[in-house]
C-alpha cells in the first residue's frame, strides 16, 4: 500500500485554479501524475466517488477515487480536519487487511480538498442481485449473514462502526463470489462534525442511509447495534425486494410492520425481530449474539425433545428397616454330619487338656 508522505495542510485558494477530476475525465489528463479518470461513480453530501486507472502500476489497474470536500474555510479548523483525515484514513487502512474489506491503496490532501483511493471491487452489488433474481429465499439469506457477519464482527474489533450497511454497499465479487462491504461513514462523519464546529450554533449531520439506520444513529448516537440493525433490514429487502421506506410502521413502536409480509421459520423469525427492535436494549448487542443463535438452530429439535419430556419424579429412598433374624431353613445332613465331627474334636481337645494338666500336677506333688 503507497501512502502520500506530502504535508496534509495546503490553502484552498489554490483550488480554484486546478482542473477538476470531472474535467481531467474529459480532458484525458492524469490526476497527480498517475490517476486516469474514467467517469464518476456517484455524488453524495461529501463528495464524489470516481473510477480511476493507475497509470504507474503495471497493467494499469482501476481503483476507486473518493474525493471528500470539507467546507472548512477558517485554517485552524483545517488543520484539525487535516489531522483527523489522517487518523481515520489510517484506520481504513488496518481494516483493509481484511480479505472482505476494499484495500486502501493511498490517501492525500491536495489544495483543500481529502482523496482516498481504494481497490476496485468488480462485481454485482446485493441491491442488483435481488433486482435481477428476485427476493432470495430464507435459506440465502442465511447463507448471506454467515457471511457478512465475521466481517462485521472484524469491523467492530477495532473500535469502528460502519454507520452505512445497506445492499449497495455490499458486493459480491465476480472473480471468487466473496462478499465485499464497501464506503465506511467513519471518514465522511468525522470531517462533517468539523463541518458543524465552524458554524454558529451546532448544526447536526447524519451518516447514513434513512430507512436503514435506526433512531439512535438518526439522533447522531450510533452504537455497535446499530450496524445489526441495518444488517436486519437488508435481510428484509433480501427476502421481500422492498425498501425499508415501503414497509407500514407500527404508530406505537415505531417499529416495521414486515412478518405478514415473509415466509420464515419461527426461529430465523425471533432472530429478525430481535435485530429490527426499535429499542436499542432490546436488539442484539453485538456480532457474537446473532451468530449463536444461528448456530443454535440445527440443535433445536434435540432441545425441544428434552425439555418437553417429562421430569422423572425425584425417588427419595425410604429408610433401611431394622434387620429382623433370619428365618432358620432346614439343614442338610452334611451340614449336620459336620456340625457332630466338630463336637467331637472339641470334646477330645478338652479330655487331652484335663489329662495333660493332671499330669503336671502329680508330678509337682500336688497330687
Amino acid at each position: 500500500m503507497e501512502l502520500s508522505t506530502e504535508p496534509l495542510f495546503a490553502s484552498k485558494q489554490a483550488s480554484q485554479a486546478s482542473p477538476s477530476l470531472n474535467e481531467m475525465c474529459r480532458s484525458g489528463n492524469l490526476f497527480r501524475d498517475r490517476y486516469k479518470i474514467m467517469k464518476a461513480l456517484g455524488r453524495g453530501g461529501f463528495g464524489v466517488t470516481f473510477l480511476a486507472r493507475d497509470a504507474q502500476l503495471p497493467g494499469n489497474p482501476v481503483c476507486v477515487i473518493k474525493q471528500l470536500c470539507p467546507k472548512v474555510s477558517n485554517p485552524t479548523t483545517f488543520e484539525r480536519a487535516c489531522e483527523r483525515f489522517e487518523r481515520e484514513a489510517k484506520t481504513l487502512s488496518q481494516l483493509g487487511s481484511h480479505a472482505q474489506i476494499p484495500r486502501l491503496l493511498d490517501y492525500f490532501q491536495q489544495e483543500g480538498e481529502f482523496y482516498l483511493v481504494q481497490e476496485y471491487v468488480h462485481g454485482c452489488t446485493l441491491a442488483k442481485e435481488v433486482r435481477q433474481n428476485g427476493p432470495a429465499s430464507e435459506y440465502k439469506v442465511k447463507q448471506f449473514l454467515v457471511e457478512i457477519l465475521p466481517v462485521l464482527e472484524f469491523i467492530h474489533s477495532q473500535q469502528v462502526i460502519h454507520r452505512d450497511i445497506k445492499p449497495p454497499n455490499i458486493i459480491r465479487c465476480q472473480d471468487d463470489g466473496r462478499l465485499v462491504l464497501i464506503d465506511f461513514g467513519a471518514v465522511k462523519e468525522r470531517i462533517a462534525e468539523l463541518e458543524n464546529t465552524t458554524q454558529k450554533g451546532h448544526t447536526t449531520q447524519f451518516v447514513g442511509t434513512i430507512g436503514f439506520a435506526p433512531p439512535e444513529q438518526l439522533a447522531l448516537r450510533p452504537t455497535y447495534a446499530s450496524d445489526l440493525y441495518a444488517i436486519g433490514v437488508t435481510c428484509l429487502f433480501m427476502l421481500t425486494g422492498r425498501p425499508p421506506m415501503e414497509f407500514e410502521y407500527d404508530p406505537i413502536t415505531g417499529e416495521l410492520c414486515w412478518e405478514n409480509d415473509v415466509a420464515v421459520s419461527d426461529h430465523f423469525g425471533k432472530i429478525l425481530s430481535k435485530l429490527l427492535k426499535v429499542s436499542v436494549r432490546e436488539r442484539y448487542q453485538s456480532v457474537g449474539e446473532v451468530m449463536r443463535a444461528l448456530e443454535l438452530e440445527p440443535y433445536l429439535d434435540n432441545l425441544a425433545d428434552c425439555m418437553n419430556k417429562p421430569r422423572r419424579p425425584l425417588v427419595v429412598p425410604e429408610p433401611i428397616a431394622t434387620l429382623e433374624p433370619p428365618v432358620p431353613i432346614g439343614r442338610s445332613p452334611f451340614s449336620k454330619t459336620a456340625d457332630q465331627i466338630r463336637g467331637w474334636r472339641k470334646r477330645l481337645q478338652q479330655r487331652q487338656d484335663r489329662q495333660q494338666w493332671n499330669g503336671e500336677l502329680m508330678s509337682s506333688g500336688y497330687l
